[in-house]
């Protein structure tokens, strides 16, 4: 063990010396108490001081080394340390320069506390709720709502800085310290901020820098005081994140749009430094222009065109296409894509701008009407069978519309529709084309006559007609009058007396004869009746019995007694 010698020391430290001396004899020996102590001895495991104690005090040399593992002492140097132990039982006194560094720091701290003085810090790192920061050799706690001048999400950009804080709560009992940087800045920029804020005006032109960047907008430091710069005032066009146009640290000018004195609030705009693109925007592109464009948007509902700096349009999915009316716009345009596109309308005050594709090519449903028309013939392959109908592709990739009840003249349309497959080839007959609602009509069944009306042509109301009975039931009969007509035969036109079940009279092909008493064209449906006829061959008998009569060589004839006689043989008959 080595002693410092008096001689070797600079005046400053004999004068201290002398002050050490003296202090031994003042200095009240209690446990925590903070004495003067002199290194006389330093080797690789402990430091050799002499506090004026029966015996010299050993302290381990780890208390004396800074953070990179350097020794922060000499032999001869007097250092405060703290009283631990008193007469450990072997007449030794056990101090520690950390505790005493500890108490100074305490010390320290509450005196920076109620002074008000700033004090400085390393951040070490993240932490529940904030940052933990090493203040004199003592950890303290930044709250995250304390690290700036607003909530900062992410505190990364401040680990492992050195900074300034003040303290704003101690807690020694729960070894407890909460540091604010917050109030440094206030303080720091509350001289500027109030100068700041006495200039400030609605429309002036401000230079500040971007400190901070969220989903939202940037905030910038205009120098005492921050302003929001949302994400819609930084261009004419879409943006679709802030980083696109700023940065953290970027130097920028800005206009104000708002301020709100008793908030202390000022929202920024940089696009409108510039001129508004959308002023005179209908007389620039009037209704029908047409012009390429950008893809700089997609949706469900459709795709937004850019078609100059800062001006986009709608292209609804239903204008995107003459045919595919409900298909996915991703399915058509991609991002980035370039299309043309025509002004459909402009609304200047809603900002609005209504665009059109389909309408930049031909109108397949005015090109087919171009060069087809009512009673046309045309064919394609059957796209799809609904329950109304059988749809076929036509030219242009438009779909034409058979219905049900125009697929045959006498099969029902539930029979008829099972004869057609999806992919078949079938030829139809063009019934009628609605441009407005984009619908064209065809049949099939029209492709032949009418046999109805083929049949009505021959065989007028009155006409007695002869068929077979196709089917019966208790109401009525169903009669074939040849291959392709039916008639039907009510039970009540079967006779005179009343017929309560037909089956009682007829059965399946049985030859009839009867007459035509009308032709629902509606319900297509021939009416016949065997009582009409009966009815009309008596009238036509007593007229010609009457005839007979007149011409008889004699008068003494009856003409009562030959209608009786005649009409009784006619009967028995």
């Amino acid at each position: 063990m080595s002693t410092a010698t008096a001689s070797s020391a600079p005046a400053s430290m004999e004068s201290f010396a002398d002050l050490f001396e003296e202090s031994l004899v003042h200095q009240e020996m209690r446990q925590g108490e903070v004495i003067t102590a002199e290194i006389i001895d330093i080797d690789s495991n402990f430091v050799t001081v002499n506090a004026g104690l029966k015996s010299e005090s050993l302290i381990p040399v780890e208390e004396f080394k800074n953070d990179l593992g350097e020794i922060e002492a000499k032999i001869g140097d007097f250092v405060a340390v703290a009283i631990e132990s008193i007469e450990d039982g072997f007449g030794a006194t056990k101090l520690s320069r950390e505790r005493a560094k500890k108490l100074a720091a305490w010390l320290d701290l509450e005196a920076a506390m109620n002074e008000g003085r700033i004090v400085t810090g390393m951040v070490q790192g993240k932490v529940k709720g904030g940052l933990t920061v090493l203040v004199g050799g003592l950890r303290a706690f930044l709250p995250g709502s304390l690290v700036d001048m607003r909530p900062v999400k992410d505190t990364t950009p401040y680990e492992y800085k050195e900074m300034e804080f003040k303290v704003i709560k101690l807690d020694r009992k729960r070894n407890n310290v909460v540091v604010s940087r917050r109030a440094v800045l206030e303080e720091t920029m509350g001289a500027d901020r109030e100068a700041m804020m006495e200039n400030l005006e609605e429309g002036s032109i401000v230079k500040g820098v971007v400190k901070n960047i969220t989903d939202y907008g940037a905030f910038v430091d205009l120098g005492g005081i921050d302003g929001l710069l949302h994400i819609t005032d930084m261009a004419w066009r879409r943006v679709k994140h802030p980083s696109e146009v700023v940065h953290v640290g970027q130097e920028l000018e800005a206009k104000i749009l708002r301020y709100d004195t008793e908030k202390n609030r000022v929202s920024l705009g940089i696009k409108q430094l510039g001129d508004d693109p959308w002023v005179g925007i209908a007389r620039r592109y009037p209704q029908g222009t047409r012009m390429f464009g950008k893809v700089a948007n997609l949706t469900d509902y459709g795709a937004f065109v850019e078609i100059e700096e800062g001006i986009e349009g709608l292209v609804h999915v239903s204008e995107m296409d003459w045919t595919n009316k409900n298909v996915s716009p991703s399915k058509i345009v991609q991002l980035g894509d370039e299309v043309e596109v025509m002004v459909l309308d402009i609304d200047e005050d809603k900002r609005r701008i209504s665009l059109g594709m389909k309408q930049c090519k031909s109108n397949p449903w005015e090109d087919f009407s171009m060069n087809h028309k009512k009673g046309d013939k045309v064919s394609g392959a059957i796209k799809s069978i609904t329950d109304f109908g059988v749809f076929i592709g036509l030219p242009g990739g438009i779909d034409g519309l058979v219905h049900l009840s125009d697929l045959s003249w006498n099969v029902p349309a539930e029979e008829a529709v099972r004869n057609f497959r999806k992919g078949q080839d079938v030829e139809a007959v063009v019934l009628g084309i609605d441009l407005e609602r984009e619908r064209i009509s065809l049949g099939i069944k029209q492709l032949e006559g009418d046999p109805l009306t083929s049949y009505a042509t021959g065989h007028e109301k009155g006409s007695i007609v002869k068929g077979t009975i196709k089917t019966v039931e208790a109401k009525g009969a169903t009669v074939q009058l040849d291959s392709d007509m039916e008639g039907y035969l009510r039970a009540s036109e079967v006779s005179r007396d009343r017929v309560e079940d037909m089956r009682t009279h007829y059965k399946e092909g049985d030859e009839i004869e009867a007459m035509i008493i009308n032709v629902d064209r509606k319900n297509r449906v021939i009416n016949l009746s065997i009582k009409a006829k009966d009815m009309t061959d008596q009238d036509s008998a007593m007229k010609k019995l009457a005839a007979d009569s007149s011409a008889a060589a004699t008068g003494s004839t009856n003409l009562g007694a030959l209608l009786k006689a005649k009409l009784e043989n006619k009967n028995a008959e």
